[in-house]
């Protein structure tokens, strides 16, 4: 989120730690009343007429948090319509010679480079003839049908067009999308993906969130930067902290594609997903970008065994003025074959950055469910947003998560906030560590895994210590700015940046440039951790690196387990086939859901076992 999207961004200024609407601002303070004016029409000097009168129930719902957020009618011309445009293409397909030569209506002398490549690269042209003659009810049955299985889906949506997926999730509604979303995701067990930034760029509080972060479940963690030459301390402190934390957490440093790709190949990051793709070609130009030149840099990372995937997200044509008279979800649609054909492993979608635009028009929600069953109907693994905050309202905040939790993702959240809303520098979270507990209580509740649990404080407190100490030892070791015991007593205890010592910003800002001018890598983080006495977490990080060679992470859904052996589509494949089949959190692991803060004994309600 936030860097992601070269259309991303804050939706608009944050009330009360929440994102307001993009489309007008309003004000909290008391009902919105119709305007008056002081002299009454009938002539000057007249006394005004009295308002009218309203009731207090108008008053109150004025006044509830929902009312904050933006909602605007829909405008197809401009592309402001969630999935449903009257200028979205029929589907239709014709192949000669084993080449797509006609593809939504359009001749391939009139592709443009979009079409060309999904045509060439993202669709089997040997199945498309047999699969597009399918009706799109037809093949939302095969996706919501238990009987029939993910393999046999994904030889019928292989060769199906962009306007022919978005005909099969139009016929489907919500609920019916949530079934089709358990079966085609890509791995069995779902997993979660945290955030770890600092409006300080505070590298000690990055460590610190991370191993907690890590502790509480997040299998990959992901940062970002106000100031980009911070990046290599805030990367390695992302590094550390993580594996102090929990071995075998993935993590990411969300920048320019230049320097990501530079830290990917050193070893300070284990993966990178914030390289975006678009659905118009004019999109595509303003970044300087094609389908091409985006698989060429796919192809840089798996070169060295660096997990990847794309990003994309309905509405980031919308916002970048050139959505061709299409509906969102058609465009996004055309995203994620892109990413298929580009043969990366995954995508990140559901709106991301741009969740304010689809959220504000009818049906915008549905569509962003709609756009992550799509990625997992075409066998990509999805980390499906629920990240970047849209609503001031609770309940809607909830009501937009429970369409991936329910069903579970591959990544349910790709950016649950491990920091205050403030210091998430991906402009603020649809979930943040305020909502752990409630979080954790759903999970309860519903017996539904999210990929969270509850930890108890004294192991939260030991965690964060440890990764400060751990992140000192390696600066210590690369001689790097300094971290002090009063920065390590204050993160152990911290809620945020706010409540932590500063930090000498030259300091850190000499550091990092050293760090890229001497060349360290991430083994040269191993021999700090080593040096520093935390021999179990270098051990940890060289685990990870080792993946480089094996290549493991490649594999698509790809996670790494505490134990550092790798977890995907390929050992974990998604079995689910209706009742009784699938995965159901079980055994331990449900045993580690039914723990909350507050669990009394049934016996003695006096004692506290959660």
């Amino acid at each position: 989120m936030g860097t992601r999207n070269a259309a991303g961004g804050p939706v608009g200024e944050r009330t009360n730690g929440r994102a307001s609407a993009p489309w007008r601002s309003k004000s909290a303070a008391g009902p919105r009343t119709p305007e008056v004016s002081p002299r009454s029409e009938s002539g000057a000097g007249l006394p005004a007429a009295p308002a009218p009168r309203r009731s207090r129930r108008t008053e109150i719902l004025e006044n509830r948090p929902v009312n904050l957020d933006g909602f605007v009618e829909e405008w197809p011309e401009v592309g402001m319509v969630a999935m449903d445009s009257p200028y979205d293409p029929s589907p239709s397909v014709r192949v000669e010679n084993g080449t797509i030569v006609e593809m939504d209506g359009k001749d391939r002398r009139d592709f443009d480079f979009i079409d060309q490549f999904i045509a060439d690269h993202a669709i089997d042209a040997s199945a498309a003839e047999r699969a597009m003659a399918l009706s799109p009810a037809e093949i939302a049955h095969l996706l919501v049908d238990p009987k029939v299985s993910r393999g046999e889906v994904l030889a019928v949506s292989s060769g199906l067009t962009p306007a022919k997926l978005l005909e099969v999730v139009k016929t489907m509604n919500v609920v019916e999308m949530m079934m089709a979303l358990q079966k085609m995701r890509a791995r069995r067990t779902p997993a979660n993906q945290g955030h770890s930034t600092s409006a300080r760029d505070n590298p000690v509080q990055v460590a610190a969130d991370a191993a907690e972060g890590g502790l509480r479940g997040f299998r990959e963690l992901e940062t970002t930067l106000g100031v980009v030459r911070y990046a290599p301390l805030v990367a390695i402190a992302l590094q550390v902290g993580a594996q102090a934390g929990r071995p075998g957490v993935l993590t990411q440093c969300a920048l320019e594609e230049a320097t990501e790709l530079e830290l990917g190949m050193r070893g300070i990051t284990a993966y990178a997903e914030t390289i975006s793709v678009y659905g118009t070609e004019q999109v595509f130009c303003d970044g300087d970008d094609t389908p091409w030149s985006k698989a060429f840099l796919a192809s840089a990372y798996a070169s060295r065994g660096i997990k990847m995937r794309f990003t994309s997200g309905t509405g980031s044509e919308v916002q970048m003025g050139h959505a061709e008279s299409k509906s969102m979800l058609y465009l996004e649609i055309r995203c994620v074959l892109v990413a298929k054909g580009a043969g990366v492993q995954g995508l990140q979608n559901g709106s991301i950055s741009c969740i304010g635009v689809p959220g504000a028009v009818p049906a915008g929600i549905r569509a962003v469910l709609a756009e992550n069953l799509v990625a997992s109907t075409v066998d990509l693994e999805c980390a499906s947003g629920n990240d970047q905050s849209f609503s001031h309202s609770d309940m809607r905040r909830t009501a937009r998560l429970m369409p991936q939790l329910l069903p579970g993702t591959d990544f349910i959240c790709s950016g649950y906030s491990a920091v205050p809303n403030y210091d998430n520098m991906f402009a603020g979270s649809n979930l943040d560590p305020e909502d752990y507990d409630d979080w954790n209580t759903i999970q309860r509740d519903l017996q539904v895994d999210g990929a969270l649990r509850h930890v108890p404080e004294a192991e939260i407190l030991a965690a964060r210590g440890r990764a400060a100490r751990a992140l000192r030892g390696v600066f210590a070791y690369l001689d790097l700015a300094p971290i002090t015991d009063a920065e390590i007593e204050a993160v152990v205890y911290s809620h945020g940046s706010r409540e932590l010592p500063p930090r000498d910003v030259l300091e850190d800002l000499k550091s990092a440039r050293s760090v890229m001018e001497r060349g360290v890598t991430g083994l040269d983080i191993v021999k700090g951790l080593e040096a520093g006495g935390f021999p179990d977490v270098a051990e940890a990080l060289l685990g990870v690196l080792r993946q480089r060679v094996s290549g493991d992470l490649l594999q698509t859904s790809a996670i790494l387990t505490p134990e550092l052996t790798t977890l995907s589509a390929v050992n974990d494949p998604n079995d689910y086939a209706g009742p009784g089949s699938g995965y159901r959190p079980s055994g331990a692991r449900w045993e580690e859901m039914k723990r909350l803060r507050h669990v009394v004994s049934a016996r003695d309600p006096e004692e506290e076992v959660g």
